[in-house]
């Protein structure tokens, strides 16, 4: 599966699905000051090779804003919550202070946490930090072709 992310003039980004069989789907992604929440997906699914939002569409699931919950995603869905709120802060939180804080998130959400550990977090990390690049290289109307 091909995830476009295409730069937008205004408030939104895209993401655009291409599924192996053809089938297209576009989602907006409002513009947030770093990288496109879904590319923040991307960076967690892809690295931990966990099953967030992104993998649902990949096994089919429609790509929308209102799914089921699912205790793997809803785990993965807080882990991109808190990377999130790191890139906002400059990207330089203790790797042991966002595990505690993504066990809190959980906790108070009511969904398991995924096992991760100071390592998984650089991983993550990196991978956000080589999307950022990229996607600061992209003009407005152009794209960054990811596959999943």
């Amino acid at each position: 599966m091909k995830l476009v992310f295409t730069k937008g003039s205004g408030k939104f980004d895209f993401m655009e699905v291409l599924r192996p069989s053809g089938m297209k789907e576009r989602v907006e992604c409002p513009k947030q000051g770093i990288i496109p929440h879904d590319m923040v997906h991307y960076a967690v699914e892809h690295t931990l090779q966990q099953r967030g939002f992104l993998g649902r569409i990949k096994d089919g699931e429609a790509a929308g804003f209102h799914m089921q919950a699912e205790a793997q995603s809803d785990a993965v869905e807080r882990l991109v919550e808190v990377f999130q709120g790191d890139a906002w802060s400059g990207g330089t939180t203790a790797p042991a202070e966002m595990i505690e804080l993504y066990a809190l998130t959980c906790a108070a959400r009511a969904c398991p946490a995924l096992p991760i550990d100071d390592r998984d977090i650089e991983a993550v990390r990196t991978a956000i930090e080589t999307l950022t690049g990229q996607w600061q290289a992209v003009k407005v109307g152009q794209s960054l072709t990811l596959e999943l």
